[in-house]
């Protein structure tokens, strides 16, 4: 996964960093690690009288879908200058199962809608990763 000059200063420096495409959580509940893989991108325009982008993942297995609201595009954009790739955004959801699982607020859900500043938030503690583990 490639992301481009995300860092203040980086210019056109490129980094490959995919953090939450393929990872393990610790479910809160039973403390077993749970392997989740990034599986797909959909664009959805008003199929559940919400525009979002959906993230699919597989959780031991299991579909598991994140959406992110499309006004989070614009508002990252109005407030930074800078766009969310799709890269960056599957490392937002990635982020966003890791937590719901790991905090206990899963509860088996097959799909979980953010908020915008939900997906803001999870954004940013992606780029605060990746730059801690550029350090």
């Amino acid at each position: 996964m490639w992301l481009t000059g995300w860092f203040a200063g980086a210019g056109s420096v490129r980094y490959s960093l995919a953090m939450f495409e393929n990872f393990t959580a610790t479910d809160r509940w039973t403390k077993k690690p749970v392997h989740c893989v990034y599986q797909a991108m959909i664009v959805a325009i008003a199929t559940r009288h919400a525009d979002a982008v959906d993230i699919k993942f597989l959780v031991d297995g299991q579909t598991v879908w994140v959406a992110l609201p499309h006004p989070a595009w614009v508002e990252y954009k109005n407030r930074t200058g800078k766009a969310i790739t799709d890269s960056l955004a599957v490392e937002i959801a990635g982020h966003y199962l890791k937590t719901a699982l790991e905090s206990g607020e899963g509860g088996g859900r097959e799909m979980y809608s953010l908020t915008v500043e939900e997906a803001l938030a999870h954004l940013e503690a992606v780029v605060a990763e990746m730059q801690a583990a550029l350090a």
